[in-house]
């Protein structure tokens, strides 16, 4: 084996993959898509209050760093010569808000993670502005007013933290998603570090008009957001700038490689899912749940509650693609909650087993509203219940139920999207971490009654970043023609319970999310700032 590695020396690609949970660089092959070696890191959430979520936006750049190194350094150990990284793709949980000081590097607030519940009196409040007969902000952006958009979020920290509006007065501010706040940080940071983002996160942030891919003065006076703290924005293949780390880093071995490939994590899966075509579609188990489907050249409306996003624009004259986007914000956090929230499992993996020993969730239903529901409901008032409890409920059916949460998560927003669709989809193609859960697949396709299929390599978003990375202009190391995309080994899992049951299993869970709604009114303490 060790031999046939060695002659690894094609061009090679790396990839930064930013999520809710954690970090990773992976490196791969550019003419075979093999994955060669990476490395994770998990990341700190913090809770300071009820309904907030915060991460530290320097370790989330330190836990880059370090991922790079380890990667580099397992590279070395397989003989492959890291030298041959030709490019890096960057990927990253969306909508997470940050703003820095341009002078210091310093990041004058934490991120302020999509999660996060703190700005629904501000939307209360801006919602009360847009008037009945046009909604110009879900025109102009294909988004609902939702405390899961940057926007709000950055509304709040200009309303509310001091050394955030003394930075903007003083012209010393940048804003920008997770992906700016890396590519400006990796590209020199106070030294000449680049300010820009790609379309795709750009569509995220309630700022962006998606139809002329521009920053929207009517929407930054609406929130009322000062547009020179905005990034520029850029295609999600074009070289943005170069390494350039001031870090006494091994990770200095990248010196002078191209940043070259930019996508919001759910982009970059579709990405690296190859739906290329419209009415292609993949969902994503992460921390959320992300079905996208991929509509081509034009902006489709939802009747149905999914959001309309740009799904990528590949190079700078190359055309844009959207998607229509079925929205979960809890799928693999509700297990990180079972860990460590309640104690009943020490790790992940764990979940499964639990779930195998009683096979059945024994009519108990979990709906993990923690942040209210998104797609299809888009209920903020919404919070986590279980129910159907009994003396005979243990934790393994607990555990049961919470997969099952995430499997009727992805139908009632594949409904949706079938209904928007007119087509409904023949089979479901699925990635992300959880996805390795065999229990959490087959229940999947017998709750969806279609088969769902899977990549024998996981990590398709890290992937999809690398494609873009690779095939950007002046790098030209990865061709995106159908004729040249490897063939991908898929699993399939296919359904094996009746439609009947089903269909039960599935009206009971309805029931069962009505439970959850209207829980929290603007008047309960977690709304404001005491």
């Amino acid at each position: 084996m060790a031999a046939a590695k060695k002659a690894v020396l094609g061009p090679l690609v790396g990839a930064v993959d930013q999520g809710t949970s954690s970090t990773r660089f992976l490196v791969f092959n550019s003419k075979t898509a093999e994955l060669l070696s990476h490395h994770q890191v998990e990341i700190k959430q913090e809770f300071p209050r009820e309904g907030w979520v915060e991460q530290d936006p320097k370790e989330i750049l330190q836990s880059v760093y370090e991922c790079i190194e380890k990667t580099c350094e397992k590279l070395g150990q397989l003989n492959i010569d890291i030298s041959n990284i030709k490019a890096i793709g960057v990927s990253n949980q969306r909508e997470t808000t940050v703003v820095w000081d341009k002078l210091t590097g310093e990041p004058l607030y934490n991120a302020v993670v999509w999660l996060d519940l703190r700005t629904q009196s501000t939307v209360e409040n801006l919602s009360k502005r847009i008037p009945g007969n046009n909604n110009f902000v879900k025109s102009k952006t294909g988004l609902p007013l939702s405390t899961y958009f940057s926007a709000v979020k950055l509304r709040w920290l200009l309303d509310n933290v001091r050394k955030v509006q003394k930075a903007v007065e003083e012209n010393r501010a940048l804003f920008g998603t997770i992906d700016s706040w890396l590519i400006w940080s990796l590209t020199g940071g106070v030294n000449g570090g680049v300010h820009c983002t790609d379309v795709t996160n750009a569509s995220r942030t309630m700022l962006f008009n998606i139809h002329s891919l521009e920053w929207d003065k009517e929407l930054c006076e609406f929130f009322g957001i000062p547009m020179e703290i905005l990034p520029n924005v850029r295609s999600s293949s074009e070289i943005y700038g170069l390494m350039k780390i001031s870090h006494s880093l091994k990770a200095g071995a990248l010196e002078g490689v191209p940043i070259s490939g930019c996508l919001g994590d759910q982009s970059a899966a579709l990405v690296g899912q190859m739906c290329f075509q419209d009415g292609q579609a993949k969902n994503t188990y992460g921390t959320g749940c992300f079905l996208l489907c991929n509509t081509g050249h034009k902006c489709v409306f939802s009747e149905h509650g999914l959001l309309t996003t740009v799904a990528y624009k590949l190079g700078r004259d190359k055309p844009v693609y959207y998607a229509l986007e079925g929205s979960v914000a809890i799928a693999g956090a509700v297990i990180r909650w079972l860990r460590d929230n309640l104690g009943i499992i020490k790790s992940s993996e764990e979940i499964e087993k639990l779930a195998k020993e009683v096979g059945t969730s024994y009519g108990c239903y979990f709906v993990p509203a923690f942040s209210g529901l998104y797609a299809p409901y888009w209920e903020p008032s919404a919070r986590g219940i279980i129910c159907g409890l009994t003396q005979f409920t243990n934790k393994c059916h607990i555990a049961f139920a919470a997969l099952e949460a995430v499997c009727f998560q992805t139908r009632e927003i594949l409904d949706a999207m079938n209904r928007d669709c007119g087509i409904p989809l023949s089979h479901l193609q699925v990635d992300g971490g959880m996805t390795s859960n065999k229990i959490l697949m087959q229940l999947q396709a017998d709750i969806l009654y279609i088969p769902v299929v899977k990549p024998s390599m996981p990590e398709t978003t890290a992937l999809g970043a690398a494609m873009a990375a690779g095939a950007a202009e002046g790098v030209g190391v990865w061709s995106l023609e159908p004729e040249d995309l490897s063939a991908v080994t898929m699993e399939r899992f296919e359904p094996q319970i009746n439609a009947e049951e089903s269909e039960i299993r599935y009206s009971t869970w309805k029931k069962a999310v009505m439970k959850s709604m209207g829980w929290v009114t603007t008047q309960s303490p977690e709304s404001g700032i005491p």
